[in-house]
């Protein structure tokens, strides 16, 4: 029997990617949707493929309220996909039930709250499954990726990140009010910088190591991305090699990298990634160089992140992937590497 599940925004990002997702996974029903507007809420249910039920906070209306959405025995998971600054205090409200959660990323808008949020979770001591969507980690060049960088093992020497991605006043998700003026912390480098932290992270783990402390320089090149849109940091790991991070939202002319790339080099190998892409290579006695290529359909990766989900539900079980824990280690890092930003590059630990 498909699990009953409540998709809690109506944003963009929840009527192009949360919307289709959930209607792709046949261990998934959709009951209902909340907004804050009826507008809104109605607006994205006429594009279900079936009736689902409203729920809003403005106007107000007797039994659509979010407390009756919680209240529904039939609902037993949630996607909530908010605004940043708003989604903490919907992922307390849904902590306060048994019902499964997958929340958008980041985990929370700063470190104390994410403490915050899973002190609730563990202390609480729900059943239900608290998940942090981590696209990025369940796509399937990253998943490749991992897997040939465990497999050709040897010491990490070095490994480096770069997105260059340039995001216009034209750019849809932009457009949202709450991205052109943002309350929480470095705005694009948080909102779209966790992806490849997290991205960096799992293909770290996959050779036993992560970050350790983090040195950075941030700066803003274009005033519509305030209060940041860049980042150059060099990061340390558990065995002591070190790599470089450069993520920049605001380099309009920068043609060189389409997407992100990621390279990680061992002392057996190196894999080198971008989302449609992995190379790798392994050096030993008697292979010195054996270089591969996988190709992949470009993919946002949130329709296998809402099945991995719906899958952990249904099994009872966590997805490694997925763990707020995981994002909360991911907001950890990039928190560090804002504070040392605003301290000229002073080294932070994580």
């Amino acid at each position: 029997m498909a699990v009953g599940i409540a998709l809690i925004g109506a944003g963009t990002f929840a009527r192009d990617e949360h919307l289709p997702a959930i209607e792709a996974c046949p261990l998934l029903d959709l009951k209902a949707i909340y907004s804050r507007t009826q507008t809104s809420a109605e607006a994205l249910a006429k594009t279900a493929s079936k009736p689902v039920d409203t729920y809003f906070d403005n106007p107000s209306a007797a039994d659509h309220t979010l407390d009756d959405l919680l209240a529904r025995q039939d609902i037993q998971a949630l996607i909530i996909a908010l605004p940043i600054p708003i989604q903490s205090s919907f992922i307390k409200a849904a902590l306060a039930t048994n019902k499964h959660i997958l929340s958008e990323k980041p985990i929370a808008p700063d470190v104390r709250t994410a403490q915050d949020l899973l002190k609730q979770h563990k202390e609480s001591h729900r059943t239900g499954i608290w998940a942090v969507a981590s696209n990025l980690r369940v796509i399937d060049s990253v998943h490749v990726a991992a897997y040939q960088i465990a497999d050709i093992g040897g010491t990490v020497q070095s490994f480096r990140v770069k997105l260059s991605g340039y995001v216009d006043v034209e750019d849809k998700y932009y457009k949202s009010g709450w991205r052109q003026n943002p309350s929480y912390q470095g705005g694009m480098l948080l909102d779209g910088g966790i992806h490849f932290v997290s991205a960096l992270r799992h293909l770290l783990a996959a050779v036993g190591e992560d970050i350790t402390s983090v040195e950075a320089e941030t700066r803003l090149l274009q005033p519509h991305l305030a209060p940041l849109d860049t980042l150059h940091a060099t990061i340390q790991i558990t065995a002591g090699a070190t790599g470089s991070f450069d993520l920049s939202y605001g380099a309009q002319h920068d043609q060189s990298a389409s997407g992100f790339e990621i390279v990680l080099v061992t002392s057996n190998g190196a894999v080198t990634l971008t989302p449609t892409q992995v190379d790798y290579a392994t050096r030993s006695a008697d292979e010195p160089h054996e270089g591969k290529r996988a190709n992949f359909k470009a993919d946002h990766g949130v329709g296998k992140e809402v099945h991995a989900f719906a899958l952990s539900v249904k099994l009872g079980e966590e997805d490694e992937r997925l763990r707020p824990e995981q994002a909360l280690m991911d907001l950890r890092v990039l928190e560090a590497m804002l504070r040392s930003g605003e301290e000229g590059g002073e080294m932070k630990a994580v």
